[in-house]
């Protein structure tokens, strides 16, 4: 049996193409294995004429493990690395300055007033009635001398050294005729001597607790005053040099006012006559009237 027939130009053509593909074969596995790490790349040229670089590329590692590296060489990269965006950033969250810390500020401790060189520890009397008269003021203390005086609300009084642990004074009455605290002080005259400050209480004299209400008239001017005692409501009629409460003694009466001598402290005390009509209702406006007797 005959392979081939040479003028069958179907045979002819099968041939031909047989032997094109054995040949394409052929120089493909020549070129993998032979030509492609060693063929160089052509220069090429830029549109000025001047050659135009291009990449190089390092040879393939030789198939299966090896000891020896010099075929590989560094990968040069000249691209721009891509900014990574902040993770979990809050788009609508505003921009905080951190708070700068404010510097502490020191207060120096304040400076402790000094010890006064006199001591002042006890007054006599240390309360006393407004608007009563002169009265003597004992100092009692420590390390006062002949050179010092005792001073009320910087009012300097005649002072008498008894010792260096008692001064005697006289308060005028003009210095309490209101109530209320008086700043007692020994010093000298140059003040390089003074002493702790003391004080002086000047309280509110008593006053008789009573309401004028009315007015009884009589010859010779001998009148009867109506008075309204506050706390019981009860009334009383009295005329001039009655005592009320065993202290205060009726001094004068007159269509206005009431007036008492306090036996005790010798203080004079008004009171006028109530024009309230809810304490006095029975009462008219005090007028002088005949109450003639038999």
């Amino acid at each position: 049996m005959q392979l081939f027939d040479p003028n069958n130009p179907n045979e002819k053509k099968k041939i031909i193409a047989s032997v094109a593909l054995g040949v394409a074969a052929i120089l493909v596995l020549g070129y993998a294995f032979f030509g492609g790490s060693s063929t160089k790349m052509p220069t090429n040229r830029s549109v000025t004429g001047g050659p135009t670089p291009t990449p190089t590329r390092t040879a393939s590692p030789p198939d299966g493990p090896t000891d020896d590296l010099s075929s590989y060489g560094p990968l040069n990269y000249n691209g721009t690395v891509p900014a990574i965006s902040e993770a979990n950033r809050n788009i609508f969250a505003y921009y905080e300055p951190t708070p700068t810390p404010t510097p502490e500020v020191r207060i120096p401790p304040p400076t402790p007033a000094p010890t006064p060189p006199l001591i002042t520890s006890s007054l006599a009397p240390s309360n006393v009635y407004a608007r009563t008269a002169d009265f003597s003021l004992q100092i009692v203390g420590d390390r006062f001398t002949p050179a010092v005086h005792v001073t009320i609300d910087g009012r300097d009084l005649p002072t008498r050294f008894i010792s260096a642990q008692q001064l005697f004074t006289t308060v005028p009455a003009a210095l309490i005729l209101n109530p209320g605290a008086r700043q007692v002080l020994v010093r000298s005259n140059d003040g390089q001597l003074y002493s702790n400050t003391m004080m002086l209480n000047v309280t509110p004299p008593p006053v008789p607790n009573y309401n004028y209400i009315g007015l009884i008239g009589k010859p010779r001017f001998n009148d009867t005053a109506v008075l309204q005692d506050k706390s019981s409501k009860e009334l009383l009629n009295v005329q001039r040099g009655d005592v009320l409460g065993g202290r205060f003694r009726v001094n004068s009466i007159s269509e206005k006012e009431v007036v008492f001598i306090d036996t005790m402290l010798k203080i004079r005390s008004t009171i006028a006559f109530s024009t309230d009509t809810a304490t006095n209702p029975q009462f008219r406006s005090p007028v002088r009237t005949s109450d003639d007797e038999p």
